[in-house]
């Protein structure tokens, strides 16, 4: 592993090309850059970021809808700090979002920002990477190309797309170089944090550190199974965190003691302890999932991980139990307020606050649902008409301004958003 100390210009003000950024996509290629996804929480934000380092960034996506929004100068979704500057790079030309794969062959670097799903039965498929570069590797080979890959990826995809692309007989550079931002701190996380590069050659090597030494105070330079074992330790190690919490919240509140006045006195300047999370749904797009390809890859031997899945996932399931005890839900009108998969964020992607409605809805007489940031869901209702029609509330995502609402009926808060405890 190599650390390697960066230019201390961060600054995400938007600046025109120098000569050398000029320089090193020459006159071969239309643009620097274009992101595969491009118009998603991972690519759009990193298209702006290296639009504002004065890279011509085209966003490729086959979602038309958000293509037309961002081409409009308008986000698709909610992330802090990235409208302005968006408006100014599409006021400026210096980027554009389109759902035609044949500007791929225009740009020098192809970063592709799908990951690794997995199925139903929670097995990932490494594969689905390459079928999507298979989708337009008809618009690679162009010398001096180089593909970065850029979301969470199964080990060994990167060497998979290696060969797949050498059995074409295209020569393009790969890297892998995962993302590591936190939804809605993108605009600052990308100029702040150390970014992670990896390739198998000295010249892929040398391609990622000129792309990502335009965002990072540092690059960590490790070879591309390490970089894939990087990320998906770095999710699995926030989820073990957030299913420890959980299991010791479960096992105060069975004793009837509120497990946040225990933390806090755990946590107050006692730094051996400082990191423990408070309670709460651990859900989103990421972490459930790479931890169960972390299980995956080694044979399904991960004691820890598996357990962590039932904790959080179990959840939403301990605390309609927990409320059974208290209420006769049967003959209860009940509020979920919030359903995204987590504070201040309109993504309900694996949202855990969906499960708790499916519980629910078998469980009470009726469910309703709301949440001011969230616009894709129809059935939500506004927080005023959840709060006038329900006889009990549970917060299903901490949103901050869910601290100072005036509710008369019972609140379940397990994250402690209300600053009321979290006993149930």
């Amino acid at each position: 592993m190599r650390l390697l100390p960066m230019s201390t210009n961060t600054s995400p003000s938007l600046r025109m090309p120098s000569e050398a950024a000029q320089a090193t996509a020459g006159s071969r290629f239309d643009a620097d850059v274009v992101v595969v996804g491009g118009c998603g929480h991972v690519g759009l934000p990193l298209g702006i970021a290296l639009g504002q380092q004065g890279m011509r960034v085209v966003l490729f996506d086959t979602n038309q809808a958000a293509v037309d929004t961002v081409n409009a100068g308008r986000l698709p979704f909610d992330e802090d700090g990235a409208q302005e500057p968006l408006a100014q790079l599409r006021a400026g030309s210096m980027l554009t979002a389109t759902t035609e794969p044949a500007v791929i062959a225009t740009a020098e670097y192809v970063v592709v920002v799908i990951g690794t799903p997995v199925d139903e039965h929670l097995n990932p498929n490494p594969n689905a990477v390459v079928k999507a570069i298979a989708q337009f590797a008809d618009h690679l080979g162009r010398g001096g190309q180089v593909v970065v890959l850029r979301s969470t990826i199964y080990p060994g995809v990167t060497a998979l797309v290696e060969r797949y692309l050498a059995d074409r007989g295209l020569h393009n550079l790969v890297c892998f170089c995962p993302e590591r931002i936190a939804q809605g701190r993108s605009m600052v996380e990308l100029h702040e944090l150390p970014q992670i590069i990896s390739a198998r050659t000295p010249e892929g090597m040398a391609a990622a550190r000129r792309l990502f030494s335009r965002l990072a105070p540092q690059l960590i330079e490790l070879q591309p199974e390490e970089a894939e074992l990087a990320k998906l330790f770095t999710n699995t190690w926030r989820y073990i965190r957030f299913a420890a919490a959980n299991q010791l919240y479960m096992m105060a509140n069975d004793f009837g003691l509120d497990f946040e006045r225990i933390r806090h006195a755990l946590v107050t300047d006692y730094p051996r302890a400082a990191d423990m999370p408070g309670p709460g749904f651990a859900a989103g797009p990421c972490l459930f999932k790479d931890t169960m390809q972390l299980a995956a890859f080694n044979n399904n031997q991960f004691t820890l991980g598996h357990t962590s899945m039932m904790i959080n996932e179990g959840m939403p399931l301990y605390v309609v139990a927990r409320l059974e005890r208290r209420f006769d839900l049967a003959s209860m009108s009940v509020g979920i307020l919030g359903t995204a998969f987590k504070g201040e964020s309109d993504d309900i992607r694996s949202s855990l606050a969906y499960k708790l409605k499916r519980i629910l809805a078998f469980k009470a007489k009726n469910v309703v649902c709301a949440d001011p940031y969230v616009k894709v869901d129809p059935d939500l209702v506004s927080q005023e008409d959840l709060i006038d029609s329900v006889d009990l509330v549970i917060i299903g995502a901490p949103h901050k301004r869910y601290a100072g609402l005036d509710i008369k009926q019972p609140v379940v808060d397990v994250f402690n958003v209300r600053k009321g405890g979290v006993l149930i």
